[in-house]
């Protein structure tokens, strides 16, 4: 995958609940951080997956890459234009926000 994406691309792929599968996911971002300069965990509330969350594992080749602020911010009017009805800045960036077992679990692997 590294090799096909662009310069300024990302990859971004399903990466389990940290309720359930925090071994998985470290080492998953563990793999990942040997291939690709620039590695984030996020998640965000589904109630439809079992234990109503789900992870992203985020990769870029881009050392310049900063998932945690979002490209785009939009102000309410726009958002409400956009029919945007659950995503906003404030939850794209509280989403890399970890519990203590989680970030203890990442830091392990950083």
């Amino acid at each position: 995958m590294k090799h096909k994406l662009a310069d300024g691309g990302i990859l971004c792929c399903q990466g389990e609940s940290m309720w359930l599968h925090a071994k998985l996911i470290s080492r998953l971002v563990k793999n990942c951080r040997k291939i690709f300069p620039v590695v984030e965990y996020a998640y965000t509330c589904t109630p439809t997956y079992p234990s109503g969350q789900i992870g992203f594992i985020l990769c870029s080749k881009n050392l310049a890459t900063n998932f945690r602020e979002p490209v785009t911010v939009w102000d309410d009017e726009k958002a409400n234009e956009l029919s945007l009805k659950y995503y906003n800045a404030e939850l794209h960036r509280a989403s890399f926000v970890m519990p203590t077992f989680m970030k203890n679990t990442l830091r392990e692997v950083s």
